[in-house]
């Protein structure tokens, strides 16, 4: 069982290796996200231990960027941040699970052995209504053929639209698929974030495609408006 541990933080990184090795995994260290990159697309590997905060490359740009190149191997994110945005921005970006510094090393190893056994992911499929199309592979968006920049939690929430295209989604149901299921902050930021969509994917074309459905949600029209 081939692991790749991203860490910057020496000591924790080599303390973590010698568990890991002595419960049978073989493993490599790297320190930086430039060089977790690169290990990742020239190696193989069963899981990947990614920290957030490392040098040259924090752990969201390399998530981002192993995913863009096709490396689909499960991802658990390792950090000492402990907020709902950054699980759910890590989840957004292709993370397979999510642990806390500071942490029990039994868990770490029973989440890594689960993460084998489940496998990589297969390369999703590019998600089209109309001439909107979302490709998760690379984390694209485009509408006719132009690139749409957005922010992680706004291709989160158009994420979870189009795959419900055509279907009524609830305020709530969008709360537990983009935030979080114990979110517990204004309903109303998803009102927020509809409105960013709209200004980036469908005033500039005059589109109307996400309609919001009166005192029921809001629905992605399958024809991309």
């Amino acid at each position: 069982m081939r692991v790749l541990m991203v860490e910057d933080e020496v000591r924790l990184a080599d303390t973590v290796r010698r568990g890991l090795t002595d419960a049978g995994f073989v493993v490599e260290v790297v320190h930086n996200g430039e060089d977790a990159v690169w290990a990742a697309t020239e190696h193989t590997y069963d899981v990947i231990v990614l920290d957030i905060m490392l040098p040259k490359l924090n752990g969201y740009k390399v998530l981002e960027q192993f995913r863009e190149r096709g490396v689909w191997t499960p991802v658990l994110m390792l950090t000492a941040k402990d907020g709902e945005y950054d699980q759910t921005d890590a989840f957004d970006l292709g993370a397979d699970d999510y642990l806390t510094k500071p942490f029990s090393f039994l868990v770490l190893v029973a989440r890594l052995r689960a993460l084998i056994r489940r496998g990589g992911p297969e390369r999703p499929v590019v998600l089209v209504a109309g001439d909107l199309t979302l490709d998760p592979a690379r984390r694209r968006v485009e509408r006719a053929g132009q690139e749409i920049v957005l922010t992680p939690r706004e291709y989160g929430l158009l994420e979870f639209l189009m795959r419900h295209r055509g279907d009524t989604v609830s305020k709530m149901e969008i709360l537990e698929s983009v935030w979080d299921p114990a979110f517990d902050g204004d309903p109303n930021v998803v009102e927020v974030y509809i409105r960013y969509l709209r200004l980036k994917l469908d005033a500039p074309f005059g589109r109307h495609a996400i309609e919001t459905v009166r005192g029921m949600g809001y629905r992605l029209d399958h024809e991309g408006g």
